[in-house]
């Protein structure tokens, strides 16, 4: 339990897991991979943040729906696994940030994401990553991130 008490320790009270909202699941496990499907931010309460980075948000807005976004995944994490201490670490992170034309700062966006897993995980959580820009993300949301963890079998 010592993710979970780090958890506690950071302050922060994990979600439930996310329900797809169509035909596919939130996670898959082959062998000891995981990989989740993209997750975007929301407030617990089934509202979403929609904003677009450059034009109505800025780059501490969108490092702030990235990290609320790493949280939602780190939940879903918690429900496929039972036990967060079983992730031996955190192999790779795409963020993708819904991006006006000139705005060029999606891996300071992204940086949200991964400072979380970083301070939750140790270097457990250092990955590899990949942050790209999108001229529109589903429902207008700003960050979606979807990552692959290596976990105990």
């Amino acid at each position: 339990m010592q993710i979970e008490k780090r958890l506690e320790e950071l302050g922060i009270t994990l979600p439930e897991a996310a329900t797809p909202v169509a035909n596919y699941v939130t996670t898959v496990q082959t062998g000891n991979l995981v990989f989740t499907s993209g997750h975007g931010p929301g407030n617990g309460e089934g509202k979403i943040y929609k904003s677009q980075l450059g034009t109505d948000a800025d780059v501490e807005d969108g490092y702030q729906s990235a990290r609320q976004v790493a949280i939602g995944l780190i939940g879903t994490l918690k429900q496929a696994l039972g036990d967060l201490d079983r992730i031996r670490r955190i192999v790779k992170v795409v963020g993708f940030v819904n991006s006006a034309p000139t705005f060029t700062d999606q891996p300071a966006v992204v940086n949200g994401a991964s400072d979380l897993f970083v301070e939750v995980f140790g270097d457990k959580g250092k990955h590899t990553r990949s942050a790209v820009g999108m001229s529109q993300l589903p429902g207008g949301i700003p960050v979606e991130v979807e990552m692959v963890v290596e976990i105990d079998v």
